[in-house]
């Protein structure tokens, strides 16, 4: 059954246009405080606390997240979200708050009609990132990292708004449909992407990594969500350098659809 979740407590509005900020609770997540950026493509709720996203809804309601913080629900909701990048290296950043998921920092830098951007800074002032949102995506970059650790990007969640049989991925490395229980092991093709489909959405999600590099990443389906990983493999970590991620729905299921927008989405 698809996850549609509503959107209660929005006040505040800063922007209005293509991309809009308000401040409100994801009542799907638990009922945390989040930044709610509203664009032309998707809505995302971005934990006020956690500093990562607790939801990102398409242009129907649904939910490719699907994230709830209730201790113990593992893969089925405290687990999931993007970009969960900081984990058991020098705290636990940039999740939605979970029951290990250290708190953030985070000051709105900018709030226009067709971007926004939002920078969090960690408890213990080793770790930023900065989240930036535009009409057609989001954008994630690792400004500064804790001297001396590591880090990766996962994309943990639910295509089509639950994880089943029917789910698929296409990935840089071949231009081949690929079951959602089909693992990807080492570093993707330049320019590294990923993106995840339902036979029952007319949509997808896709996940860049906008700066190729030699980092292992890797995608490994869980029973009830994704796991895919930049700088990830074995569940060790790899990322040391400020990077830029991108995350974002094509409005198509073809192969090549989505290799041109996340192509172009670098030139």
């Amino acid at each position: 059954m698809l996850l549609i979740v509503l959107l209660f407590g929005i006040s505040s509005v800063h922007a209005i246009g293509d991309v809009k900020l308000t401040h409100g609770v994801d009542e799907s997540a638990g009922g945390g405080l989040s930044y709610i950026i509203s664009s032309a493509s998707a809505t995302y709720f971005l934990d006020k606390e956690g500093g990562g996203l607790s939801s990102m809804l398409d242009k129907d309601g649904v939910d490719w997240l699907g994230f709830h913080n209730q201790k113990g629900s593992g893969w089925k909701g405290e687990y999931r979200g993007f970009p969960n990048a900081v984990h058991k290296q020098d705290g636990n950043f940039f999740h939605a708050m979970n029951a290990t998921t250290e708190p953030s920092t985070s000051v709105v830098n900018v709030a226009s009609s067709d971007h926004v951007q939002i920078v969090f800074t960690s408890a213990n002032g080793k770790w930023q990132g900065q989240w930036d949102f535009y009409p057609d995506r989001c954008d994630f970059t690792m400004v500064k990292v804790s001297d001396g650790y590591k880090y990766w990007v996962l994309y943990e969640g639910v295509p089509g708004g639950s994880m089943d049989e029917t789910d698929f991925w296409y990935a840089s490395v071949n231009d081949q449909k690929h079951l959602i229980n089909e693992s990807l092991q080492g570093d993707f093709t330049g320019p590294e992407w990923i993106a995840f489909g339902d036979a029952k959405s007319s949509r997808m999600l896709y996940v860049l990594n906008q700066q190729d590099d030699d980092a292992p990443d890797e995608y490994v389906s869980r029973p009830y969500m994704t796991v895919l990983g930049f700088g990830r493999s074995n569940k060790d970590k790899f990322l040391t350098e400020p990077k830029t991620f991108s995350i974002g729905f094509v409005e198509s299921t073809e192969y090549s659809d989505v290799r041109r927008v996340v192509t172009d989405l670098l030139q």
